[in-house]
């Protein structure tokens, strides 16, 4: 399967950027690869237009590096920003957590408890890209309940530039550790025990940090 067929004509900027942005976190689209917007307009059966749009935004969250009238490829690996990006992510994490502890609801840990029993079982199949998507919905509960739109926005911004690490992870053993991990934090968060939901959440997040 690739990432990089047709899409439906429904929203196709969000689309194109959604089909471009798995190819790059899935190596597809490597590294320093060329990105012709008239090639994959025609691979994604679209025209140029959201294609352009796609390409812009991923440039905006550094997946992208471009040169007008030059070149567009793929961008490098840049380890020191991507230990920016998780310092910023990893903070508002936790305090969007200590924020919603104390107004989530049963529903709400619902919502968690079922989006890590799909990441458990996107573990077992596998799929990164399902394990993926199934944290975003855990994490996304917290972000939601605490209220905070410039929090919810600027994690938007940086975490894209961690999909290749959470790629990385989630195809590993070591996911396990964090499915163990969000279990801890849906029952802080349940006990109404902030303090220990917010260790709990850094924990979540250092798990990515890179390695040498």
């Amino acid at each position: 399967m690739t990432a990089l067929e047709p899409v439906p004509r429904r929203l196709l900027r969000d689309r194109a950027y959604d089909a471009l942005l798995e190819a790059i976190v899935s190596g597809e689209l490597s590294p320093g690869q060329k990105l012709s917007d008239a090639q994959l307009a025609e691979q994604l059966g679209l025209s140029r237009a959201p294609v352009r749009q796609a390409l812009a935004r991923l440039a905006d969250e550094r997946l992208v590096v471009s040169k007008p009238q030059s070149y567009t490829r793929v961008a490098p690996v840049v380890e020191q920003e991507i230990r920016d990006a998780l310092a910023v992510v990893r903070a508002l994490h936790a305090l969007a957590v200590r924020e919603a502890v104390p107004r989530l609801t049963e529903t709400h840990l619902t919502r968690m408890r079922d989006a890590n029993d799909a990441f458990v079982r996107a573990l077992d199949a596998e799929d990164a890209s399902a394990a993926i998507a199934a944290d975003d919905a855990l994490h996304a509960v917290p972000i939601e309940v605490c209220g905070n739109r410039a929090l919810a926005e600027t994690i938007g911004r940086y975490t894209p530039l961690l999909r290749r690490l959470e790629r990385r992870r989630f195809s590993g053993a070591a996911a396990r550790a964090s499915a163990a991990r969000h279990d801890a934090l849906i029952a802080a968060c349940a006990a109404g025990a902030t303090d220990e939901a917010v260790e709990l959440s850094g924990e979540i997040w250092g798990g990515l940090e890179l390695t040498g």
